[in-house]
């Protein structure tokens, strides 16, 4: 299994650190307002990694915070004249809803930075006594200089980063790149007592002290956006390693944007969707489908046909499935030899697409690949009791590592006799030469990737594509 890891821009052999076993923390979201398509394309794909580490037997750790304190979060709050705690507890509870659509697994660890304010005034002390940080008018700063590898994992040089960008740009610091760890009381903004004065931690030492508590000083994997690299991460490497020691996370995993007509989207520009406004006209196992077809690295544009397309194929991949149940039977034919070689490819393939960097893409056209196959067997071969198993390996992979349950999509109720109706209804309107009627059924058919055939002798047969 190998992964491409930001931190040294290289595609690396995962080794864990305890054999059989993830640790795993992902930067969840800052909780001001309901989450858009953007930001739900971390919690998917870093969803089908832990799925897949589970498929393969590893016993996965996955933390996963929620930002509840931030100068967004205050702003928020003071335009609606609601408490802090108020807005993040609405929009938890949104963020919640939302992901339980998108199927996103159950056994998620959530910190509330809230929780941890100790942790990161413990943090914030052990920074100060080693000399890595600096008190300035009630603020402490990080000082970027003293430590030796800042701007590493971004790829720059210390005085080539733009200061800024949550960085909080401020007169009298040391350096203009030097970032807070602790701001400083203001009137009106929740506070809690530390050491040097009465404030609220920073955005950065947030993830270091909750990724600590819970992993202590190593741990396998770091994820997020691309969009997260700097300043974010690149401060909570500077962080950890400096208050700590250790090596703090082995993998650094990004995902690329979602795009609009070329264009990132963010909330500050006004060009986003909601998720939950997307889910109103898709069903989640659509929005998962349309991200798993391309690369979690690469940049991946949303459109609503990109949808629809995303959601036919599933509605063929599902009448496959519901065609292949109706040829199975009990007894073993001498055929079935055939399609347990067909099962073995599959199985082996899918694992090298997900081992090679996630490669989910790979891994979505072997479906399709092997679904031809099935079908191809049960037009020559017929019913046979090996198809049972070759169902039940797509329906695993589908849902227990790409988290796409089938009975949502669309066809799960079109089950064979239901499709016979329709082909009496259309033999039944062309012997009554109702050919309008006709036609539509077939193209309706079609469209659900339903082909119909006529033959010869008068009947009526069907082929999934």
């Amino acid at each position: 299994m190998k992964f491409y890891n930001t931190l040294t821009n290289q595609t690396e052999e995962f080794k864990p650190i305890e054999p059989g076993k993830v640790k795993m923390y992902v930067c969840g979201p800052t909780v001001y307002n309901y989450i858009h398509i953007g930001n739900a394309r971390p919690i998917v794909v870093f969803d089908i990694l832990a799925r897949y580490f589970r498929h393969k037997n590893y016993v996965v750790e996955y933390v996963q915070n929620f930002t509840d304190i931030d100068d967004k979060m205050i702003n928020k709050a003071n335009e609606e004249g609601k408490t802090v705690r108020e807005i993040a507890d609405r929009y938890i509870e949104a963020f919640l809803e939302d992901t339980k659509k998108l199927n996103i697994s159950a056994d998620i660890i959530r910190p509330k930075a809230t929780e941890y304010i100790e942790d990161m005034i413990i943090t914030i002390e052990a920074l100060i006594d080693k000399g890595y940080a600096y008190e300035l008018n009630g603020d402490v700063l990080f000082d970027v200089t003293k430590y030796s590898e800042y701007g590493k994992l971004s790829n720059q040089k210390t005085d080539q980063l733009e200061a800024g960008a949550r960085i909080e740009v401020g007169e009298n610091k040391r350096n203009p790149q030097d970032f807070v760890l602790w701001k400083n009381k203001k009137e009106g903004e929740p506070f809690w007592k530390a050491p040097w004065g009465e404030g609220r931690p920073g955005w950065h030492i947030e993830c270091t002290a909750m990724s600590h508590k819970y992993f202590g000083l190593n741990f396998d994997i770091h994820g997020g956006g691309q969009d997260l690299i700097f300043p974010h991460h690149e401060n909570e490497i500077a962080q950890a390693r400096c208050a700590y020691g250790g090596n703090f996370a082995n993998y650094w995993l990004h995902n690329g944007y979602i795009q609009l007509d070329g264009e990132k989207m963010s909330k500050s520009k006004g060009n986003f969707f909601l998720l939950r406004d997307v889910l109103e006209e898709f069903d989640g196992n659509v929005f998962r489908w349309f991200l798993a077809g391309t690369h979690y690295r690469k940049p991946i544009n949303f459109s609503k046909e990109d949808m629809l397309a995303a959601k036919a194929a599933l509605e063929k991949i599902n009448g496959a499935l519901l065609r292949a149940k109706d040829f199975i039977i009990e007894n073993n034919t001498k055929y079935d030899n055939i399609l347990e070689g067909s099962i073995k490819e599959f199985t082996e393939k899918f694992d090298q697409a997900m081992e090679d960097d996630l490669n989910t893409p790979l891994a979505v056209s072997l479906i399709h690949e092997f679904l031809r196959e099935i079908n191809k067997f049960i037009d020559n071969y017929g019913k046979s009791v090996i198809i049972k198993e070759a169902v039940a390996v797509i329906n695993d992979r589908m849902a227990n590592v790409l988290g796409i349950e089938l009975k949502e999509s669309g066809l799960e109720d079109l089950s064979s006799s239901l499709l016979d109706l329709f082909i009496y209804i259309r033999k039944e309107a062309r012997s009554e030469k109702n050919f309008k009627l006709s036609d539509l059924i077939r193209d309706k058919l079609s469209e659900l990737g339903i082909e119909l055939k006529d033959n010869k002798d008068g009947t009526t047969s069907y082929i999934i594509k």
